[in-house]
């Protein structure tokens, strides 16, 4: 995908936060171009799910700005937000008994109001995200009764009836088996919107257009997959030996990845940031 002329839908500039004095992100900048699918990956503690937050403006930065569609984030209304962009947090949760069909219509809450009630409009929206997921067979399903790869499937098919045009992820395949978990990356990767998706499996992030190598609250690498993810980059940043081969089922690169020696071994990763 050629996204080099294309204006960014969501950007960030010289991105700082910090938490009493401790520095948790420093200094990041990127763009993300419209239908992009960028995927954040680092070791743990490095600063994804902080990113994600900034990005989303679930917390406002000590330093910098975050842009979406050309205009500042902190001076947007939260439902202008709300109406451009979702987010899919980690194993989220209800503690309501409710179906999967109302989970799925609280999307539509930030376009929703006195002069604009629920319409015909909704209603088609709303079934249209049941069938980007492939749940429409669930929808009078109580959400309790779901396993951990439908709910999952859920809150994405809820962030869909946002209509956002940004859709952020943290770790959306934390605690999913492999089946789940490839199945729910096929799925993300065929949405219609752009997405920005932090990842903890290197192979599994192979599938995005670009990643952002973050490490140390520093993003340290920018590019195509197998342009960033070379074998000095998985030693210093990720602590381990590996190369690429070519998967001889379909012809895809992949990551063999091997622990390092002990005498090799790098110290481990911190979220303090100098």
């Amino acid at each position: 995908m050629d996204m080099s002329m294309a204006d960014p839908v969501l950007a960030c500039e010289g991105l700082s936060y910090a938490v009493g004095q401790t520095w948790l992100l420093r200094e990041v900048s990127l763009a993300v171009r419209a239908g992009e699918n960028l995927g954040i990956v680092g070791p743990n503690g490095s600063g994804k799910s902080t990113l994600l937050k900034l990005l989303s403006g679930v917390h406002t930065p000590a330093a910098g700005e975050v842009r979406l569609l050309g205009q500042p984030l902190a001076k947007m209304r939260r439902r202008q937000v709300a109406q451009l962009l979702a987010v899919v947090e980690q194993q989220a949760e209800t503690g309501d008994a409710i179906s999967v069909r109302d989970a799925v219509e609280l999307g539509r809450t930030p376009w929703l109001s006195a002069l604009a009630p629920w319409g015909e409009e909704d209603e088609r929206i709303v079934r249209q995200a049941l069938r980007d997921v492939a749940v429409e067979h669930l929808q009078a399903r109580i959400w309790h009764s779901l396993s951990g790869g439908e709910r999952q499937r859920v809150h994405i098919a809820r962030a869909l009836a946002q209509r956002p045009t940004v859709l952020v992820l943290d770790e959306p395949t934390n605690h999913l088996d492999i089946r789940h978990q490839l199945s729910l990356l096929k799925l993300v990767h065929t949405l219609p919107v752009t997405t920005v998706a932090a990842l903890h499996d290197l192979n599994q992030a192979l599938g995005c257009d670009r990643l952002a190598v973050m490490e140390q609250g520093r993003m340290v690498a920018l590019g195509a997959p197998c342009e960033v993810l070379t074998p000095e980059r998985l030693r210093t940043t990720f602590g381990v030996h590996g190369h690429w081969l070519t998967d001889p089922a379909d012809g895809a690169r992949i990551l063999r990845l091997r622990q390092l020696p002990s005498h090799e071994s790098i110290e481990g990763n911190s979220p303090h940031v100098q």
